[in-house]
């Protein structure tokens, strides 16, 4: 039966209070202990209210944003050389540490001078004695000149005279032409920087016979400006020459750690073709480095700046969802129910993302609890603070 585990008093006292009640509803209300025993109608007992999601929500920020893109880059040198003999000698000096800051036409290496300067010396004296025979023979052609007209010199010897005094002339241009050649060979025996840049490590010991044109000594290479080069995609091609054209272009570069873009500079090439494995094409800019704190080779990243968007929309971008459909935002809509919004996302500003289509300013965009809600439940807002919305 359905009282046989109950105390005797207990179905007693269930049946009491029946009875009561059929004879006067109230008493139930007069004498509260008969709720107890079973008395209370079921319309008077109140089902407590459904649960509601509280979801943190935030309000679309509306501001003009940069529309910018972003790459991984490296650094180049603007120039870079290795440093090389012009003729073969002894390495005798390295007048500057490795991986100093030389300026253009400074001294870096001396090569042994000393067969140069004979040779100099050599022509030097070639130069004398052809020039003492230049004399010579210009003042005996000049006689005979002066005979030949008097009669008194034969037409062949006055030949003679003026053949000696041409081949007299054309000695003297040889050794010129000999002496320059042996001033450059022992100009050449100091090794200067070209351009200014920074020196690498050494390579040649002094003592070290350096070939002409075959030993390399050392590296100079310039890096202030610094080329930094990227590949930007044929999609983002078409809105980077737009920009270039139209002379809004500016490009910033970070390197890991920096929180903020430390070096600034310009768009200067573009190549001439797309590579058709990659679908990219190299670009480069010219970043001023005054500091040499950028060195070629290194890993970078490049925002290029291609103009300003005003009035747009933000969202933050823990609130964009991913589906099969594409990206998605949840909204707090009418009734405090959730809508799922499909959105079509711009450039990125921080933690904000910029909404082209899918949400207007007045929106309040769900930022959280994203796993526990769905489209159609109702929910309770809460804005910054933990406060509900307005």
């Amino acid at each position: 039966m359905r009282f046989r585990n109950l105390p005797l008093g207990a179905v007693a006292l269930a049946v009491a209070a029946a009875l009561a009640y059929r004879a006067d509803p109230t008493l139930v209300d007069r004498l509260p202990f008969l709720h107890a025993a079973g008395a209370t109608p079921a319309a008077a007992q109140t089902a407590p209210p459904p649960f509601v999601m509280p979801v943190p929500v935030a309000r679309v920020v509306k501001r003009t944003i940069p529309v910018v893109l972003d790459y991984a880059a490296r650094t180049e040198a603007v120039r870079g050389i290795a440093l090389q003999a012009k003729v073969s000698a002894y390495v005798v000096e390295q007048r500057v540490p490795d991986g100093t800051d030389v300026k253009a036409g400074d001294l870096l290496y001396r090569l042994d001078p000393r067969d140069f300067q004979v040779a100099l010396d050599q022509a030097n004296a070639a130069i004398e004695r052809d020039q003492a025979s230049l004399d010579y023979q210009t003042a005996s052609f000049n006689r005979g000149d002066a005979l030949s007209k008097s009669g008194y010199l034969a037409k062949d010897s006055l030949d003679q005279r003026s053949s000696g005094l041409r081949q007299a002339e054309a000695a003297l241009v040889a050794d010129r032409a000999a002496q320059r050649a042996a001033q450059l060979n022992l100009a050449y025996t100091e090794i200067r920087a070209p351009f200014p840049g920074r020196l690498g490590r050494n390579q040649a010991a002094i003592g070290t016979l350096a070939g002409a044109g075959t030993t390399v000594l050392n590296t100079l290479v310039q890096i202030d400006p610094v080329y930094v080069t990227f590949n930007p995609g044929e999609t983002d091609l078409v809105e980077l020459q737009k920009a270039r054209r139209a002379g809004t272009v500016s490009v910033d570069v970070s390197v890991p750690g920096e929180a903020v873009p430390d070096h600034k500079g310009e768009l200067s090439f573009v190549d001439n073709s797309v590579d058709r494995a990659t679908g990219t094409v190299v670009a480069r800019a010219t970043i001023a480095n005054a500091d040499l704190s950028l060195l070629p080779g290194q890993y970078v990243r490049v925002r290029v700046h291609l103009r300003d968007q005003p009035d747009a929309l933000l969202v933050p971008q823990v609130a964009v969802g991913s589906s099969q459909l594409g990206k998605y935002v949840m909204v707090a809509g009418e009734g405090d129910k959730v809508e799922q919004r499909p959105v079509v996302l711009g450039p990125s500003e921080g933690a904000l993302v910029a909404v082209l289509k899918g949400v207007g300013e007045s929106d309040r965009v769900i930022t959280g609890n994203l796993q526990k809600i769905g489209p159609g439940m109702p929910v309770k807002p809460l804005e910054e603070g933990g406060a509900p919305p307005s």
